[in-house]
């Protein structure tokens, strides 16, 4: 067995460091995530005027309920989704002008059904370029609250952002769902807000957030469970077994609920009380699955696809095409380049391996993946790699967004998948 250290979740630094910023008190996040999109939500932070103390297991953030301790600030996002959401959503609740921008992937990612939200609950919100993109400017005045109505059928982290914005309001917020994906992501959010004293009602498809700020803890971020997947793909694929501490059956994140897929196509899962083991068998089914909720592993599953002994076809993924790239399409564009058969939809993709070849799960053949700048199209093809050689990448070092030693991590784990292989 090889047991795997990941690093804290990107979902969770980010909503812990603004829930920090918010809280009343101060706050120390264990074990968060050091990587390109959180340490750009830090630095996003400080440039709004909060305190951040860093050191590397730890991080410690002075809490202004009142909002950013400066009256201007021009902030840049990066890549970072959740920075360039969330972010004028915490300025919204402060009082002065705050000017956000982002890098050129950033800009094309939507952001209209967020600021639309905040312009019906009166925020003074412009974008200065692209409606519904960035860069844009809130001019804050706080924020009332009452009723709003959002479409999240692209995005969950619109409805994250304003959730936690809600308890900075004057009176409260009721936010009216009418369409959502990716529902363990909010299931995270709630669980997090508790823990910084705030609950979350809801009735029907209608949230209902109560003022009253956040109080102060000390918050101990759990292994990423997104990334976590490449390492239990590995173990499915290659025969090995991988388990990973620090996420079990209490794990918050949904995209856990990966390895239940790599249970339906074979794989031997164990899932504890605070760790999980993933086993291959030799066996790799075909499966037809809805990723709807856990689509940030859809790139995982694509690239484990073409072993399989029947076709693979992942559904209801339309908000895949709206990621760092369209990243269905970026998955089968690649496939294709390795020889592999697929067949995509709207919102669906079907790998169909090479069943008639020499071994089942046929024969890829070594290509340069085209990656898009997408830190998932690195880390998803890489599990193709410990069978496929002659693969390589044409931007290794994206992967910086969320996991920077990816790929010193996945080669110690390919050599100690090798050894255990050779035991």
């Amino acid at each position: 067995m090889v047991l795997v250290d990941i690093p804290g979740s990107k979902s969770i630094t980010a909503r812990a460091l603004f829930l920090a910023a918010a809280a009343d008190g101060v706050t120390t996040l264990q074990r968060p995530l050091r990587s390109d999109d959180t340490e750009g939500f830090a630095e996003g932070l400080t440039r709004l005027g909060y305190r951040v103390g860093r050191t590397p297991d730890a991080w410690q953030i002075d809490g202004r309920p009142q909002g950013p301790a400066l009256a201007e600030a021009d902030v840049f996002c990066r890549d970072g989704a959740t920075t360039a959401r969330f972010l004028p959503a915490l300025a919204a609740a402060g009082h002065g002008v705050y000017r956000f921008d982002a890098s050129p992937q950033m800009r094309r990612r939507p952001l209209l059904p967020l600021t639309r939200a905040l312009r019906d609950l009166g925020v003074d919100l412009r974008h200065e370029e692209a409606e519904g993109h960035h860069p844009l400017t809130v001019r804050a005045a706080g924020v009332e609250g009452g009723e709003v109505v959002l479409d999240a059928g692209q995005s969950s982290q619109y409805l994250t952002a304003l959730l936690l914005l809600g308890p900075l309001t004057r009176t409260g917020l009721r936010v009216t769902v009418t369409d959502l994906v990716s529902v363990p992501y909010v299931e995270i959010t709630i669980a997090m807000m508790r823990a910084f004293g705030v609950e979350v009602g809801r009735e029907g498809n209608t949230y209902v957030v109560p003022p009253g700020g956040y109080r102060a803890t000390n918050y101990a971020i759990e292994p990423d469970a997104s990334t976590a997947s490449y390492f239990f793909a590995a173990a499915a694929l290659t025969g090995g077994e991988v388990s990973v501490p620090g996420l079990g059956a209490g794990a918050l994140q949904g995209d856990l609920g990966f390895v239940e897929v790599l249970r339906r196509m074979g794989a031997r899962v164990d899932v504890g009380a605070d760790r999980t083991t993933v086993a291959g068998t030799g066996e790799l089914r075909g499966v037809t699955v809805n990723m709807r909720d856990i689509s940030d592993t859809m790139p995982t599953l694509a690239a484990l696809a073409p072993f399989a002994t029947g076709p693979v076809r992942i559904e209801d993924v339309a908000n895949t095409r709206v990621k760092e790239c369209d990243r269905l399409e970026a998955c089968a564009e690649n496939l294709r380049r390795l020889g592999v058969e697929v067949a995509t939809g709207p919102d669906w993709i079907e790998i169909r391996p090479d069943t008639d070849g020499p071994r089942a799960g046929g024969a890829p053949t070594g290509a340069d993946i085209k990656t898009y700048g997408d830190h998932r199209i690195v880390m998803s093809f890489a599990v193709t790699g410990l069978r496929v050689p002659g693969i390589s990448f044409d931007d290794p070092g994206c992967v910086r967004k969320t996991f920077p030693g990816f790929h010193e991590a996945f080669g110690e784990l390919a050599k100690a998948l090798r050894k255990d292989a050779d035991g």
